[in-house]
């Protein structure tokens, strides 16, 4: 084999050429005076110089539990933990929990309209950090959160991994957590964020040895009423924005309009318009240098879940013969959610795992197998047809739906349904940025001989440096999604 090829320098130089070749429009050799060669060491320092500073990444598997139950008022009652334990599926316990709540307070005009009450939602999250850190024989610590009275909700504070901590700033963290944990045991998940609106309520945990290891920021949140005159929290939206490492998430739980007349899709369709175009995540004075996404379709990876109350396109008796069947194929083509997604709605492009499961919606009443309604009816019940009213959607690359499923927990008229997922997050190594920016390229090329062709060298020199900063620095960028989409969904 030719000696060449033995070369590093010279395979990644002929590589790096071949590239660009038709990208430049000036030759390599018009950067200097000095001949090919000189400028191909001009190349050798500047391209492996970005080599050696060129990130050295690896990914990990984080794998995520989104759930969504809507709970018709009830307050949560020590007998649920078991019903609780059911459904966040223990035994197979995933990296994060994100769980949806919907009407964890009754929809009365003095909930609607009057001062959030932060009670319910406090103790949904005493009993969900008890349920999951019990299971594994830890005395229940309660995580460490800062109010937001103002918001109402709760979230830690931008977390940095230990390894990237300096000797002195690690010491002082294991001084702090002596002072707080006590020595009976540590939470093996901690709260990231929590946010309550009426009576839709969003409860973000994460493995407690994750939150030390990587570095976890931009934590946010937001929320959206568009319930009664298009304003008021009966019906919406809560958000939690959040960055792992170099990977944004957005986890958006949803009550939208119920009803199951013609035409009442549509207000559904509306609703979930007005959450994309309202949802945002500004930036505060505490936020860190790394950018983060300010909408729901800025992020990499997005989950839509709750009470959908998408319906049926079926008379009620044929709906029910299909639910005997066991046939959820047939009875998802008369689904309008699946539609939604399938000819160019407000969901359309968004991913939902294979429905293998019966309607969840809506039951008798509590402690009840038997759908409400039905043929002889029963006196006071309400007729309804069964339907998939909540749904667990999602959006971006890099996600695999692992599993879908419904738990059969009969607290309420619905049943919780829960889905896990893997995701791959890009973990940069400490020793190196993230990002080659352009300062770091600028200072290694020699300033170019004054010569009557300079100018004509600067502009090469310039198109040279952007191509190179142009391939190191790539990667996917959302703006022209989020864009194209959020218009499609003011339009519908």
């Amino acid at each position: 084999m030719d000696s060449e090829n033995h070369n590093p320098r010279r395979r990644f130089r002929k590589w790096f050429k071949g590239k660009h070749k038709r990208a430049d429009p000036y030759q390599l050799s018009q950067v200097s005076d000095g001949g090919e060669d000189e400028s191909e060491d001009y190349l050798d320092d500047i391209l492996f110089q970005s080599m050696e500073m060129d990130p050295c990444t690896s990914t990990i598997e984080l794998r995520v539990f989104v759930g969504t139950w809507n709970v018709a008022g009830r307050s949560p009652i020590g007998s649920l933990a078991v019903d609780l334990g059911e459904w966040l599926n223990l035994k197979d316990a995933a990296d994060m929990y994100v769980l949806g709540f919907q009407e964890i307070v009754p929809l009365k005009t003095r909930n609607v309209i009057g001062a959030e009450d932060p009670t319910e939602a406090r103790n949904w999250n005493v009993l969900i950090g008890k349920t999951l850190n019990n299971e594994y024989g830890c005395p229940w610590l309660t995580p460490i959160w800062h109010p937001i009275p103002s918001e109402n909700c709760h979230y830690v504070k931008n977390s940095e991994p230990e390894s990237r901590m300096s000797n002195n700033e690690t010491s002082m963290r294991e001084q702090s957590r002596s002072q707080h944990e006590k020595p009976k045991g540590v939470s093996k998940y901690k709260l990231m964020a929590s946010k309550k609106m009426v009576g839709v309520f969003i409860s973000v945990w994460m493995k407690s040895d994750l939150v030390s290891k990587y570095y976890i920021s931009n934590v946010k949140v937001c929320s959206v009423a568009c319930g009664i005159m298009g304003y008021l929290g009966n019906k919406g939206s809560v958000s939690v924005s959040m960055t792992i490492e170099g990977t944004s998430f957005c986890f958006v739980v949803a009550h939208l309009a119920s009803g199951e007349k013609k035409g009442d899709e549509g207000r559904r369709n509306h609703q979930v318009s007005e959450i994309f175009r309202r949802t945002s995540f500004p930036r505060s004075p505490a936020d860190d240098d790394i950018p983060h996404p300010l909408t729901i379709l800025g992020h990499d990876r997005i989950f839509w879940f709750g009470d959908l109350n998408y319906r049926l396109y079926l008379e009620d008796n044929s709906a029910r013969q299909l639910i005997k069947k066991l046939d959820w194929r047939a009875l998802q083509e008369f689904d309008q959610l699946c539609r939604e997604r399938e000819y160019g709605g407000v969901f359309q492009g968004w991913e939902e795992g294979a429905i293998e499961f019966a309607p969840t919606y809506k039951y008798s009443s509590s402690n009840c197998n038997r759908y409400s309604g039905g043929v002889p009816s029963r006196s006071g019940e309400k007729q309804r047809t069964p339907a998939w009213c909540d749904r667990i959607l999602w959006y971006g690359k890099g996600l695999t739906q692992l599993s879908y499923f419904r738990s059969e927990s009969k607290f309420s008229d619905h049943r919780p349904v829960s889905a896990l997922f893997s995701t791959q997050i890009e973990v940069v190594n400490s020793t190196n940025p993230r990002v080659v920016a352009r300062h770091t390229i600028l200072p290694t090329i020699p300033p170019p001989v004054e010569t009557e062709q300079s100018n004509h060298d600067k502009e090469a020199e310039s198109t040279m440096i952007s191509l190179i900063v142009k391939d190191l620095e790539a990667s996917p960028t959302h703006n022209t999604r989020c864009i194209e989409q959020i218009d499609d969904s003011d339009c519908s």
